[in-house]
């Protein structure tokens, strides 16, 4: 069993960055994929990136690669999504979902664990 919670989320002009933290509870979060998700109002949920068990392989979604970048620390159970270069429409609830697997993972129904959400607001 694993619980997830996300912190981070706020408020940014465009061209501002922000770090989201998801926080994970748990001994075996080094065996868990990790993935953000975001969903914006009146959309579904969309990948935003993924990364590895180990922290090695990472995924992105081609609206966010470049500015965006996922990372892990498996020793404070915690990973991040730091988020650079930040436009308006990246204005949504962004969650974190954790998976047991070998490998990143971009399908939102393979994630059986969800955090709660934050909210991150881009203003122009």
């Amino acid at each position: 069993q694993v619980q997830l919670v996300e912190s981070g989320g706020g408020l940014v002009q465009a061209g501002g960055s922000l770090r989201l933290s998801c926080a994970a509870t748990g001994r075996t979060f080094s065996r868990y994929a990790m993935g953000w998700f975001r969903q914006a109002p009146g959309q579904a949920r969309a990948f935003v990136g993924g990364i590895s068990p180990s922290g090695g392989n990472t995924a992105y979604a081609d609206s966010v690669k470049g500015r965006f970048t996922i990372s892990r620390d498996n020793a404070k159970n915690t990973a991040y999504l730091q988020m650079n270069s930040l436009k308006t429409e990246d204005t949504a609830v962004y969650y974190c979902a954790a998976v047991f697997a070998f490998a990143v993972t971009t399908t939102e129904r393979a994630y059986n664990y969800w955090g709660q959400g934050t909210q991150v607001t881009v203003s122009s």
